[in-house]
């Protein structure tokens, strides 16, 4: 495991492994980085890949206090650790950081992103506004666990779903990275079709077919972004296949 020191003094640990152009992984809400392990097994051969854990997760560091800005001198520090320049997949809401650190400048040569989950509804401003109200309360009392169903439930998960979470032997893992959901919630809402529309790298927009929520979000950051294109992976759920995505993302990384 190597590490970096981002600009406010935060030690963010990564995993590197392959040879090739420099690829960083940035991973969704809940993930320490495991969740793209087999990702980054499978991209190994074709390219040099640094999966990293987003601040408060794993075995990187957390400074307060939380801004946005801190998530891209993050990736500004593993992209400088790459070489000063690298490609960059990201999924889920990590796909809303690479997104800004990419409108913010970082040097990103190309951006991938996988069912980021802007909402495009007409009520999503009120709905996320209510969400971290909630999901603060939660955590400033202590109720790791009502965080963690806060947010299974905002995406979607029924009642046996989340019955079914708090008794596996995931559920303590989950409540350790409860407080980083509110990182993740400071970006969640419309999508900043401003900020995207600065952006002028190369962007793949990728979505999996087997949620139709994440469609018109897609379709949005597609048309908002200069230089983007879209590609479906017909059948795949919100955390694909390694071996489907590789090969479409190798073939992107290296035109």
């Amino acid at each position: 495991m190597g590490r970096v020191t981002s600009k406010d003094g935060t030690s963010i640990a990564y995993d590197r492994q392959g040879r090739g152009p420099a690829v960083v992984l940035v991973g969704g809400g809940l993930d320490d980085g495991s969740e793209n392990a087999p990702l980054a097994a499978e991209l190994a051969g074709r390219c040099t890949v640094y999966n990293y854990a987003r601040r408060g997760r794993g075995g990187s560091g957390d400074t307060p206090p939380y801004a946005v800005e801190r998530e891209i001198e993050d990736l500004a520090a593993l992209i400088a650790e790459a070489g000063g320049s690298a490609h960059v997949y990201s999924v889920s809401s990590g796909g809303m950081f690479a997104l800004e650190a990419a409108a913010a400048g970082v040097a990103i040569n190309r951006l991938a992103v996988y069912e980021v989950p802007y909402d495009t509804a007409d009520d999503a401003p009120r709905r996320f506004q209510a969400y971290r109200e909630q999901l603060a309360a939660a955590l400033a009392d202590s109720r790791r666990g009502d965080a963690v169903e806060l947010f299974m439930r905002l995406a979607g998960a029924s009642e046996g779903d989340v019955a079914a979470a708090r008794n596996s032997p995931y559920w303590p893992g989950l409540e350790a990275l409860a407080h980083t959901l509110a990182y993740d919630a400071a970006c969640y809402g419309p999508p900043p079709t401003a900020r995207l529309a600065t952006i002028t790298q190369p962007t793949l927009v990728l979505v999996g077919g087997g949620n139709g929520f994440y469609e018109p979000a897609a379709a949005a950051i597609r048309a908002s972004i200069p230089r983007a294109e879209r590609h479906t992976f017909d059948g795949q759920g919100h955390v694909a296949d390694p071996k489907a995505v590789a090969p479409v993302l190798t073939r992107f990384f290296e035109p």
